[in-house]
Formats: structure tokens, C-alpha cells, sequence
């Protein structure tokens, strides 16, 4: 790409100086620690950082193009001007790497929970059916077989162009979140198939209102490439106002629900196992959940859909989910000595924690003790509404610290107290320690009880706790290790 070439995209005009329009350009960032000689440098006005503080610092690291949202000028270096950075970057990013979406089959899955999973089910229906899968998500990132450890739900602009760039893959799912549709993540791609899971009270620190946040993960749906078409959860009231939009704006989409008018109608969903008889267009289908919950149920029926939509036929879905494995982090269950059950799952808003629990009901837990905390400087408006969701659906709750993020322990701790005082019950607990507190439910749990812990999933502990482990996971496994010992040393 050449600096004439960038003037195009952003439909700017040369001004008043004299810039080498045939300046060759080496890559593109809005990161100053990674520009190097040649770079593009787009100040992007963040959501705590403005961009534009570091435009001495990418010059100096060797970027000869630098667009700004402001009027500047550096002697030796080409200085733009875009209305809107972030979009700019996208644009950029998009036509440096050569269009790379526009040759794959892309797959968008947005949502408020279910993402990791319809997407994961996906990728495993298209690998089962002769495709092979790049995927993008919050646990990591697949592209040609290599696994690389996932940054953020939706990638950076330049990253996820470079990215798609490099896979040879035939199909590429994408989980989309909010975040990334507001921000331009996504810019200069369209897609084959988009799917929108549900919509429950989440990031209303960064939208807003409910509204807002719908606003946010609609704008998927205008992205579809010609012939493109959307799976929607109508169950969700949220979407089916999408479906209906959709219609409006006579917009090709297949609707998942219990209405006799869905492309995929529900007639019953099952418990043991989790499964769903479904009606697809007149063909009577039963349909298993490789992972359990009825609310797995509605992403296996919307990974079904895509597979349908790709030609797959409805045999070869149903049994190619039969062997689709676990993921990381959702629903991940333990079995203990002592006879009861640990899940660690994700969970982080009220809906998705009354569906674990519900689940854990369901499949016949005599007691359930359930482990969780919030994160510092996130979502304030939820905190009440999943303490009420535990509170109706547990035996008893331990409210422990998820990550601090800027937040202070001291800060947290009195969080946690101020909101048990307020909205918890007598049979919730406080214990900081994230270790300590799975360790208390799991000591105090026995035969047909259930410990359930969530919140963090996949992911990594940000601080120590007591114990030296690095997960929930971890943590889990470390007590089975324990249990298994002393059972070993009562034997001896």
C-alpha cells in the first residue's frame, strides 16, 4: 500500500503539503509500542486512552504516516486527518492486508451469553462435515490448526486482518461482541451467516441502557454480504424484535423457537439428556446437546441452524454433535471422592447464572453451594440481580473476589459486605479469597451436592490468592488431589 492508496480509502484530498504520494507503507497499528519503520500510526481515542498522547512515541519509532482525529503536523512525516480513527483504522487495516474476508466463508456470532459455545459447535460441525475452521473468541484464537492465545472476544482491527490474512481455512467463525461492532473492530468485513444468541443486562457501564446495547449488536446483521442470511433466538424477546426488524428491512434470516412460524420450530426440550425435538422445514429432528443446560440446548439448536444453511444435512448435524467435546470453562464438571459435583462455568450475569443453577437442579443436585464474585470497575447494574439469582436458586452462596481490575481489595471487600448487607440472605457468606472460598465449599459439600463456581471460566486469576494455583480449574483439580490423598492415607 502507498500513501496515495491510504488518501483514497479515507477519501482525503492533499492539502496544503507536499507528501510523496508513492511512499510505500510497511504496516498499520494504532499501538505506538508496535510501530516500526514505515508504519501507519492511527490515534484511536479510547475507552481510557487517548491515542493521540502517543504520536511523538510512534514517530520516533519509525512511522511515516500518522492519522489523527486532530489537525497536526510533523516535519518529514505524512499527517491525515479522519473524522472518526477507529473507523479509519478498520478501513486501513482491511485494505492493507488485501480484503482477506472477502475470499472465506464468515461466520459472526454475537450475544450476550452462548457465544464461546455456538461458536465452538460450529466450528466442530464444519470440521466434521469437510470444512476446515479458523476461529476467533474469548477463549482463544484458532487459524490453520495453531492455537493463539485470545487478547479480547473480537480482535483489533489490524490483528484480526493480519489474522485472516494468514488462515488458509475455508471457514472462519467470529465471536462479536458489542464492544467490538461500536469500536470499528470489524470494519471492511461482511459476512456469510450471522447468528444472535440472546440478550440479557450486561456492559451497561459502556452502553448505557438495554437499548443502546441491542443498538450495538444489531449493527452485525447490516454487515451480511449479498445472498447472506441470520440465525435468531426468537425465544428471546430481544430477538425476536431483531427478527422482526429483519423482515422490515426484508433481510433473508432463520428464526430458532417454539413459534409454529420458526424455521426451526422447538417442539419439546428434554433434560436427561438435553435435547430438543425440533420440526426443520416439515423433517422431524432430534437434536442432543453435547454440553447440559436447556439453555445449550438453543446454541446447539442455532449451530444446527448454520449447518443447515451450509448444506449440511440434518443425520450428519445430529450426529457429528454427539461428538462434539467439551469447551473450556463452560459447564466443565468434576466428579469428587466423596460423591458430589463441582462445575466451573463462566456465568457472569444474572440470566446465566440462574441457567447454571437451574441446570445443576435439574439434573439432580440435593444441595447446591454456589461460588462467585464481581469484577472491579465493571458492570455495577447486575451485581444485585445475580446475588437475587443465587440467593432464590442456591442452598447457600460464597461471594468472593473475581479480578480487581483498578479496583482496591480494600474497595472490593467493602463491596462485597455493602451488597450482602443489601440484597443477600442469611445463607450467603463472604470470603475474599478466591481459593480459600472453593476450598470451604468443596470441604462442606458431600454426596449428590452440587459446588458451583463461576465467573471466571477459562481464564487465569489477575492476583494471588492463598493457594498457588492459577484457575478455578486449578484450584478444582488441586482438591481432588486432596481428597484423593487422604482417602489413600485412611486406606494405609
Amino acid at each position: 500500500m502507498k500513501v496515495k492508496q491510504l488518501m483514497s480509502i479515507l477519501n482525503l484530498k492533499q492539502k496544503e503539503e507536499n507528501y510523496d504520494l508513492n511512499q510505500k507503507i510497511t504496516g498499520v497499528t494504532d499501538d505506538s509500542r508496535k510501530v516500526e519503520e514505515g508504519f501507519v500510526f492511527v490515534a484511536v481515542r479510547g475507552y481510557r486512552v487517548d491515542g493521540h498522547q502517543y504520536i511523538k512515541e510512534a514517530i520516533d519509532r519509525g512511522a511515516k504516516v500518522i492519522v489523527s482525529e486532530d489537525y497536526i503536523h510533523y516535519p518529514d512525516v505524512v499527517c491525515l486527518q479522519a473524522e472518526d480513527g477507529r473507523r479509519a483504522l478498520g478501513k486501513i487495516a482491511s485494505a492493507f492486508y488485501g480484503h482477506p474476508a472477502e475470499d472465506k466463508i464468515i461466520i459472526g456470532v454475537t450475544g450476550t451469553n452462548g457465544k464461546t459455545t455456538t461458536s465452538h459447535m460450529i466450528k466442530h460441525l464444519c470440521e466434521e462435515n469437510g470444512y476446515s475452521c479458523s476461529m476467533f473468541g474469548t477463549i482463544d484464537y484458532v487459524v490453520n490448526g495453531e492455537v493463539i492465545p485470545g487478547i479480547q472476544t473480537t480482535p483489533s482491527a489490524p490483528m484480526l486482518q493480519k489474522l485472516l490474512r494468514e488462515s488458509r481455512d475455508d471457514v472462519v467463525v467470529m465471536e462479536v461482541s458489542s464492544h467490538g461492532l461500536e469500536q470499528h473492530r470489524l470494519e471492511g468485513v461482511t459476512f456469510d451467516y450471522c447468528v444472535f444468541t440472546n440478550l440479557y443486562k450486561d456492559h451497561l457501564d459502556y452502553h448505557d441502557t438495554m437499548e443502546d446495547y441491542f443498538a450495538a449488536k444489531s449493527k452485525l446483521f447490516f454487515m451480511m454480504k449479498p445472498g447472506g442470511k441470520a440465525v435468531i433466538n426468537t425465544d428471546d424477546s430481544w430477538g425476536q424484535k431483531l427478527a422482526d426488524r429483519l423482515s422490515h428491512e426484508q433481510i433473508p434470516h432463520w428464526t430458532v423457537g417454539h413459534s409454529l412460524e420458526s424455521d426451526v420450530e422447538i417442539r419439546e426440550i428434554f433434560t436427561e439428556p438435553f435435547a430438543a425435538s425440533i420440526d426443520d422445514h416439515g423433517e422431524k429432528v432430534n437434536v442432543v446437546s453435547p454440553i447440559e443446560g436447556a439453555h445449550n440446548v438453543y446454541n446447539t439448536l442455532q449451530a444446527y441452524a448454520v449447518g443447515r444453511l451450509l448444506g449440511f444435512s440434518s443425520g450428519s448435524l445430529a450426529e457429528s454433535l454427539v461428538s462434539c467435546p467439551g469447551i473450556r470453562g463452560r459447564f466443565e464438571t468434576y466428579e469428587l471422592e466423596n460423591g458430589a459435583k463441582v462445575v466451573i462455568d463462566y456465568a457472569h450475569t444474572a440470566d446465566s447464572v440462574e441457567h447454571i443453577l437451574d441446570t445443576a437442579r435439574q439434573q439432580g443436585a440435593r444441595k447446591i453451594t454456589h461460588v462467585f464474585g464481581f469484577r472491579g470497575n465493571r458492570d455495577e447494574t447486575k451485581r444485585a440481580d445475580m446475588i437475587g439469582a443465587s440467593s432464590l436458586r442456591s442452598n447457600s452462596y460464597i461471594l468472593t473476589l473475581d479480578d480487581l481490575n483498578t479496583s482496591s481489595y480494600e474497595h472490593m471487600i467493602e463491596t462485597l459486605e455493602n451488597l450482602q448487607r443489601e440484597f443477600g440472605n442469611s445463607d450467603g457468606q463472604i470470603i475474599p479469597d478466591r481459593t480459600l472460598a472453593i476450598e470451604k465449599a468443596i470441604m462442606d459439600s458431600d454426596k449428590d451436592e452440587w459446588v458451583i463456581v463461576t465467573g471466571k471460566g477459562h481464564e487465569s486469576y489477575q492476583q494471588s490468592f492463598y493457594y498457588p494455583v492459577d484457575s478455578d480449574k486449578h484450584m478444582v483439580e488441586y482438591m481432588k488431589e486432596k481428597f484423593k490423598q487422604e482417602k489413600t492415607d485412611l486406606m494405609a
